[in-house]
Formats: structure tokens, C-alpha cells, sequence
């Protein structure tokens, strides 16, 4: 993966992390599902839209199965 979505992913996560009141809202909303599971989802969701729509802005192309391999083990790396 480029460095420089790999520089944007961290910076995603970063802001992430200070929004979360407005994420505990989301999960408070939906206090009938598991909220570790439902958080975990929103920051994924998150991180694939800013890496699909940095692949598209940056290299003006969509990403390839390399890229998206290695955004799965950036997410294993940050989310563990």
C-alpha cells in the first residue's frame, strides 16, 4: 500500500479515537447489539471508505487485490 494512505489511515484512526462520544451515541442508539462488535464495525467502515476513496483521489484508480490484502493486515495491525 502506498505510504501516503498508509499515513492517512493513521490519521483516520487518530480522529476516530477523539470522536468518540459521537460513536458511543451511535452505540447507545443501538444498545440492543453487542456494542464491541458494532464499534469495531463503524471504525473498519470507516477506514475501507477512506482507503477505497484515497485510492480513487490519490491514484486515480481503484484499489487492486495487493492493496486490499494489505489493508486487511493494516486493520489486524491496528486493531488487535
Amino acid at each position: 500500500m502506498e505510504n501516503e494512505i498508509i499515513k492517512i489511515l493513521e490519521k483516520k484512526i487518530n480522529e476516530i479515537k477523539t470522536e468518540n462520544p459521537k460513536i458511543n451515541t451511535i452505540i447507545q442508539e443501538f444498545d440492543n447489539l453487542d456494542s464491541t462488535t458494532l464499534s469495531t464495525g463503524i471504525v473498519i467502515g470507516r477506514l475501507f471508505n477512506s482507503f477505497y476513496y484515497q485510492h480513487r483521489r490519490i491514484l486515480k484508480r481503484s484499489p487492486n487485490e495487493t492493496e486490499f490484502n494489505e489493508f486487511i493486515e493494516f486493520l489486524k495491525n491496528q486493531l488487535d
